[in-house]
């Protein structure tokens, strides 16, 4: 099926585009999937083709079609110009980051920001002479007042993975332009299947691609996607840094993205009724999902979302960390580790220790980062139940 290769993939589904994009059987013998391509040396018949460098494929670093496949899909369902598979979600943050700034220049990053990218703000970009601020993730329009003549950049992460909290992307996009700034989105909670970034104004998106798109927990990989306006400088900084992502990566990416709408499907449905379930738990403080009517940010999450991820928050009593190792040390279902995405189930206690600076969270209680999976889900209830009352004995 040719159309996704060319500029036609609007016409048909989601489900479609995840289905047939990204592969044309006719240019790979009639196999059905684009096969892993491995190599660096990429060969010129003539001086003059060496000279035109005209070539489709010129040197590995630069791509080949299994890495290719992947990126047509996610720009088509980005909405984008253009997209580039890199080795991890840190690294599309850390390019998308480089291609907006210089020495002298600002940023601004939500305070609700995936961790590694604030240590890669704080640890790198303020040694080459950027300057980084946080903000406040519900700061909205105020935006604007933390704009400066120097801001070329602002970071957004909407929800945050940690603390939940989601921000309107079409209002700071409004701010950070006025400001002459570039914003960049985290959409890997939602996937471009249920949240558009740069359909609100966003300029550049990027994925943990190693989370949602893989969805099988075996492979670490990001993607940048970008508008016309943003692609040249995202591209000049990615090859100058030299990420590349191999073949083998990008097929296992692929594959992912063939059931992405079906996983989706089934981890929104899943989380929420786990989430529900938890709001009526004795012991239970507060569930952090933005889907439930009961969070601070439903309404936002209402007018810029059409679904929810597998991810969410839970804030339990207070009590000693006796509490939370009987918590966690005897689940037998949910598993206990970073990232998320994949189809286990995963339970993460959270310290937030320096991960907030300008808004510190101030909710009582210990927080727990759930990943909901393709287990029976009264079978995670009982899992959890059964913590619950380990918990509650332990205080």
């Amino acid at each position: 099926m040719n159309d996704y290769n060319s500029g036609k993939s609007q016409a048909y589904s989601v489900e479609t585009l995840l289905t047939h994009g990204g592969r044309i059987p006719d240019e790979q013998f009639g196999f059905v999937n684009t096969p892993v391509y491995r190599g660096s040396t990429i060969l010129f018949k003539t001086l003059a083709d060496l000279d035109a460098q005209s070539q489709r494929y010129l040197y590995g670093r630069a791509g080949n079609p299994t890495t290719e496949a992947v990126e047509s899909v996610v720009t088509a369902l980005e909405g984008a110009y253009r997209t580039k598979l890199v080795p991890s979600g840190l690294a599309a943050i850390t390019i998308a980051l480089m291609a907006c700034v210089k020495a002298g220049d600002d940023i601004l990053i939500t305070d609700s920001a995936y961790e590694p990218g604030r240590k890669f703000a704080d640890g790198y970009l303020e040694r080459m002479g950027v300057s980084v601020r946080y903000f406040d993730p519900r700061i909205g329009s105020g935006l604007g007042a933390l704009m400066q003549p120097n801001t070329k950049a602002v970071l957004a992460e909407s929800p945050g993975s940690l603390t939940f909290e989601v921000q309107d992307i079409a209002v700071l996009a409004e701010a950070a332009h006025a400001g002459g700034a570039r914003l960049i989105v985290d959409n890997s909670w939602a996937t471009p299947l249920y949240h558009k970034p740069l359909a609100l104004g966003a300029d550049i998106v990027v994925h943990a691609a190693t989370k949602m798109f893989v969805g099988h927990s075996d492979v670490m990989a990001g993607t940048i996607s970008t508008t016309e306006a943003a692609w040249d400088d995202v591209e000049r900084i990615r090859t100058l840094l030299g990420f590349f992502s191999s073949g083998d990566d990008a097929y296992l990416v692929a594959r992912g993205l063939r059931t992405l709408a079906l996983r989706m499907k089934e981890h929104q449905e899943r989380a929420l009724a786990i989430a529900g379930w938890l709001e009526k738990q004795d012991g239970v403080a507060q569930v952090l999902h933005p889907a439930l009517p009961s969070h601070p940010d439903h309404d936002i999450w209402k007018k810029n979302f059409t679904g929810s991820g597998s991810l969410f928050g839970l804030v339990l009593e207070p009590a000693g960390r006796q509490a939370v190792a009987a918590f966690v040390d005897h689940l037998e279902l949910f598993s206990m580790g970073y990232s998320w995405g994949g189809y286990e189930s995963l339970c993460l206690p959270v310290r937030m220790g320096k991960a907030r600076s300008v808004r510190p969270w101030a909710q009582e209680g210990n927080l727990f980062r759930l990943h909901i999976g393709f287990e029976a889900p009264d079978d995670l209830k009982a899992d959890l139940a059964a913590a619950l009352v380990r918990y509650s004995a332990a205080r």
